[in-house]
């Protein structure tokens, strides 16, 4: 009888563990959760897909959780200067130093969700030729990215919308930029543009 007894409380550990650590981010009562991206520059809330984007959303937000965006730089701000329009701005993967920062495994692709790389939305990045090799960086779409949709090949997964900081995203898209020779990139921020704080606004069950 103790034994058993003692198993079942190592069971309800266990589960209630688990529970607790799923819960620090998944939010299952929480199908839109907003989050609060705090920048040098200002901070936008993007209002991110659950029931679109699940796999996506949930990898997002273990970073922002295990505060690993905090101190990252948006190291690519590219304009698309043959069309003369805004493209992206591309984030989270590089600290000040331009030192890549610890990566998640890989998730898988979820770009045929219906979601579009349209103004103002935010979308996994991943490896070229690599649909399935997104871990921490994204993007916001900064114009109507619809080369950016699944066609023939994979697209990259749109997760969730900017609700508000336009203004700041504006900023960003008019900073100077370079080529980083550290990097091998093009469009990199002269001065960086640092992200400070990411915070889910929604409390979340613990």
């Amino acid at each position: 009888m103790k034994r058993f007894f003692l198993i079942c409380i190592g069971l309800l550990f266990s589960v209630s563990t688990l529970a607790a650590q799923e819960g620090r981010f998944v939010q299952k009562d929480n199908i839109f959760p907003r989050v609060e991206i705090v920048t040098s520059l200002g901070s936008i809330v993007v209002e991110l897909d659950r029931s679109r984007a699940p796999i996506t959303v949930n990898n997002f937000l273990t970073y922002v959780m295990d505060k690993s965006y905090q101190g990252s730089v948006f190291h690519r701000v590219e304009r698309d200067v043959e069309n003369d329009r805004d493209f992206v701005i591309q984030g989270g993967g590089y600290d000040k130093d331009f030192d890549g920062l610890h990566e998640n495994d890989p998730i898988f692709n979820e770009s045929g969700n219906g979601m579009k790389n349209d103004m103002y939305s935010i979308a996994m990045a991943y490896q070229d030729r690599e649909p399935h090799s997104g871990t921490r960086q994204f993007f916001f779409n900064m114009d109507d990215n619809d080369h950016l949709n699944p066609g023939r090949d994979w697209g990259f997964a749109v997760f969730g919308n900017v609700m508000e900081g336009y203004e700041t995203l504006d900023k960003i898209m008019a900073v100077e930029t370079g080529y980083n020779e550290k990097i091998g990139y093009d469009f990199v921020p002269k001065t960086p543009v640092v992200i400070l704080n990411v915070k889910v606004l929604e409390q979340i069950p613990l």
